[in-house]
């Protein structure tokens, strides 16, 4: 059994992170699996890059800019949205491609950004190969929004989106929503997973999907790299204080409107002004920022910027008291997950796929959605509790019980061999 994951990347991001992940939780349980990418980024063995030569590259730079540059110009409603919406009007055929030629399944995960377009998938499922489709958000059943937010215009017909400048019924999202209807006219051939059991309900009352075999297979993760540490060394080694209560906050892009850093802006104010004990507290923060400015926190703060290294972010989860992620659209964050691992308890909103990760008051703090005050006595809790050793421990093992690379793969495998016996 041949199986060809195909991402846009290998890193960068939480799909790519998790597809990586996959190919490693399937090696390890002897599954033949590669991973085709448009841009390679890392050193993996067994991934491959579709841009080889200089040419290559430079079409995909500009498929990037002819699928996104449209929407800037003529069709978004603000910044806050342009990365949040894909028209996928432009891409590369990569049905010619040896790894897809010699594959018995073909494993999707995010292919957008000039990756494939519309009709470079619907080539895909020509070709009549079993298909598997992982979703990392809500692209492949709307009209081009990633997450939808309270538009609920995917369960009919999607059109008049509220991401463009001018919504109309037969908006670009209309058209999407067609192309992708024409899309699946002509596949039977496909499995969707969805990383969350959010997602999943959300992805059944979709009209694009309802012939569809739905299932939740989570994302897996290295349990050996993130694992509990010496945290008191690890505030050394990155000269954090040793002797603060740390509060940790990062994502890919920090200022991503989804994973709502002005909700911790206002939680720690609470924090502040509520809790007397919070004197102590001390904020540390990584990930890509380019214009938040972290010096309005009511706390001292650490700005780490981009991490890429597992290790030390595994170092960074293991050196905080609690791990604070406020999304307030969210599937299957790896961030909460890697923190779980290290033994550092979540504070999140009861949103989306946090649920899935985080057991209220057992291994985290669940907060009411949008509501700053709960999120702040959720840090609290998290904070002084008489039970921190017993919170650490419960993290730890919801990702042992359920997370494991064996775990997730063996779930896959079983997936794999259902479509390939049909």
């Amino acid at each position: 059994m041949k199986v060809t994951l195909i991402n846009t990347s290998d890193s960068g991001g939480g799909a790519p992170a998790a597809s990586l992940r996959l190919l490693k939780a399937l090696a390890s349980e002897n599954v033949d699996a590669g991973f085709l990418v448009q841009t390679k980024k890392t050193t993996g063995a067994n991934v491959k890059a579709v841009q080889k030569s200089f040419f290559d590259r430079l079409r995909a730079k500009i498929n990037f800019l002819y699928e996104r540059l449209p929407f800037i110009f003529f069709y978004e409603r603000d910044k806050s949205v342009r990365f949040a919406f894909s028209t996928a009007n432009a891409g590369a055929s990569i049905v010619n491609d040896p790894m897809i030629l010699d594959a018995d399944i073909l494993h999707l995960h995010w292919v957008n950004s000039g990756f494939l377009s519309i009709a470079n998938l619907k080539e895909l499922v020509k070709l009549g190969k079993p298909m598997v489709v992982t979703l990392h958000d809500m692209w492949y059943f709307t009209g081009g929004c990633h997450y939808a937010g309270t538009c609920d215009h995917f369960t009919r017909q999607c059109g008049d989106c509220y991401f463009l400048k001018k919504p109309a019924v037969a908006d670009i999202s209309h058209e999407g929503w067609l192309r992708k209807e024409d899309l699946y006219a002509y596949a039977n051939n496909i499995t969707f997973v969805t990383c969350s059991n959010w997602l999943e309900g959300v992805a059944r009352q979709s009209a694009l999907l309802k012939k569809f075999q739905i299932r939740t297979i989570p994302n897996p993760i290295d349990i050996d790299v993130y694992s509990p540490g010496d945290k008191r060394k690890a505030r050394l080694k990155w000269n954090i204080n040793p002797e603060a209560k740390i509060i940790l906050f990062g994502a890919a892009n920090i200022s991503d409107r989804r994973k709502g850093i002005d909700y911790l802006f206002e939680g720690l104010q609470y924090l502040r002004d509520q809790y007397p004990e919070s004197a102590a507290v001390e904020v540390v923060i990584f990930g890509k920022n380019k214009q938040f400015d972290v010096t309005k926190l009511p706390f001292p703060v650490y700005e780490l910027n981009v991490i890429t290294a597992q290790q030390d972010l595994a170092e960074i989860y293991g050196l905080a008291d609690v791990f604070v992620l406020p999304s307030i659209e969210d599937n299957l964050p790896n961030t909460a997950m890697e923190s779980l691992s290290c033994g550092t308890p979540v504070v999140a909103f009861n949103t989306g796929g946090l649920p899935d990760l985080i057991d209220h008051q057992q291994n985290g703090y669940l907060a009411d959605f949008k509501s700053a005050s709960d999120l702040a006595k959720g840090m609290y809790e998290m904070l002084y509790s008489a039970r921190s050793e017993e919170i650490s421990s419960n993290a730890r093992a919801k990702v042992l019980n359920t997370f494991t690379n064996k775990k997730v793969a063996q779930q896959y495998i079983e997936v794999y061999q259902s479509i390939l016996k049909k």
